[in-house]
């Protein structure tokens, strides 16, 4: 303890570790509706902050640990600095198939995203592992390259939306594709190159997460002059070798059926295909480990630290915010935590709030945004917005869903229980986000309504305005 104090370089009233939108929630932020949020982000270098906020330091450092009884966090090059409250904004890092494995690789970060993209110029077939956002934009957005997609779920995209809004999708895999991506209101979220030894640069550890719309601009396209894209349903990875490994095993004469390749995938449903490399796409891990030895973190079961409602962990005047955190406080019946960049500005913001606010010995109330899901992304050149217990979570066989289904232009579900809306699921055009919002959070008693709620000859906006 004592030693740690003498090497203390400088004591911060604030410290946050972590560069991402949970640590940095310094951007204009337009609101869609009370609960929904587009974001309009500017791209700058760390200086631009420092000048204009003069009390702000940025140190570029990867944090070796943290000593909680000592209120100090040391860093990989030996500094050590104090603090009075602590932020930890460190986020995740993927959930890979297999550790060093040079043809596996996790898109998590923007390093990570270029050099996806080198290789991705030389190859022929990929195969991407996973059902959730990164494992649906690269389905969708890789040219000239053939994509096996296996997904251990009935349908695709299972994470946001059920079987009939991926019906809906899917022809897009197969369709040739706008000249124009429809117009996006939010720039692409990246990072500046960091100096070495820099937060997010360690051998285990990776930046910040790829921001919404992070493929617009990059050049996804492999080695051939035609896409195919081949799902593969209800399946997982049982085994990767090389081309060397197989050469040496007992089903080396699938060599000869399946060709000359890299790396080979042999997957549960006894499929197996030969490619240039694969995507690890099968979601994140809470990067906790810098923080956890010789403190006393209660942690989540999905590995997240523990917050409160005020987004402090179980240590003195530490917080968390973002993927590193688990929500543990009494949840709204429409609120679920998903890790996204959404919830992470979310998170990131309201943290700060109660930092500030105990600092001052001023109260906090849980802020609004907690009351109700609401996330709004991009898929398929699509809008998708999801709000509420979108996918009946948690609902039981006691609910009903109504659906609306325009091939090729929008696709509408709304989830009712007891006659009142939970949940919302839109894809395309379909402005009727805020009207949803607002039927879902007043709770109005919609039976009178029956299925003419979404009837397309009713303009519902003006209906319920």
């Amino acid at each position: 303890f004592r030693r740690m104090e003498n090497k203390k370089e400088k004591t911060f009233q604030f410290v946050v570790v972590g560069g991402g939108i949970a640590g940095v929630t310094l951007q204009c932020v337009c609101h869609v509706s009370r609960t929904l949020e587009e974001f309009d982000v500017e791209e700058q270098p760390s200086s631009v902050l420092e000048e204009k906020f003069p009390n702000l330091t940025i140190i570029h450092s990867v944090v070796k640990s943290l000593h909680t009884k000592s209120h100090c966090v040391e860093t990989a090059d030996g500094r050590v600095f104090g603090y009075k409250k602590l932020c930890v904004c460190s986020g995740a890092r993927p959930k890979l198939l297999t550790q060093d494995n040079p043809y596996v690789l996790g898109i998590r970060d923007t390093d990570s995203a270029q050099e996806f993209q080198k290789r991705l110029s030389k190859a022929k077939r990929i195969v991407i592992v996973g059902n959730g956002g990164i494992a649906l934009e690269l389905a969708y957005e890789v040219e000239g390259c053939e994509v096996i997609w296996a997904v251990k779920d009935k349908a695709i995209g299972n994470t946001f939306f059920d079987a009939g809004a991926a019906q809906f999708l899917i022809p897009s895999l197969e369709a040739d594709k706008p000249q124009a991506a429809a117009p996006c209101k939010r720039p692409r979220f990246t990072t500046e190159e960091a100096a070495p030894g820099a937060y997010g640069h360690g051998p285990t550890d990776s930046g910040s997460a790829l921001g919404p719309d992070w493929h617009e601009g990059i050049a996804l396209r492999g080695a051939q002059e035609v896409r195919s894209c081949m799902l593969e349903y209800q399946c997982e990875v049982e085994k990767i070798f090389t081309c060397e490994e197989l050469h040496k095993s007992p089903e080396q004469t699938l060599r000869t059926e399946l060709g000359d390749w890299p790396v080979y995938v042999r997957l549960t449903n006894a499929q197996t295909f030969g490619c240039d490399f694969v995507v690890s796409a099968t979601g994140v891990v809470p990067n906790t480990e810098p923080f956890l030895q010789g403190n006393t973190f209660v942690v989540a079961d999905d590995g997240g630290l523990q917050v409160d409602d005020h987004m402090m962990t179980s240590e003195a005047d530490v917080y968390a915010a973002g993927d590193v955190c688990t929500a543990c406080w009494e949840q709204s019946p429409l609120w679920q935590q998903m890790r996204l960049w959404t919830q992470a500005r979310q998170m990131g913001w309201y943290a700060g709030r109660c930092m500030a606010a105990h600092i001052l010995s001023e109260p906090v109330e849980l802020d609004f945004c907690f009351e109700l899901f609401s996330h709004i992304t991009k898929f398929f050149n699509y809008k998708v917005v999801l709000l509420g217990k979108f996918n009946g979570q948690g609902l039981g066989p006691d609910h009903e869903l109504l659906v609306r289904c325009t091939k090729g232009q929008e696709y509408v579900k709304v989830v009712l229980s007891g006659g009142r809306m939970v949940g919302a699921v839109l894809i395309g055009e379909t402005d009727l986000e805020e009207t949803f919002e607002n039927l879902i959070l007043n709770q109005m008693d919609l039976t009178p309504y029956g299925e003419e709620l979404l009837n397309p000859d009713i303009d519902i906006e003006d209906y319920f305005d």
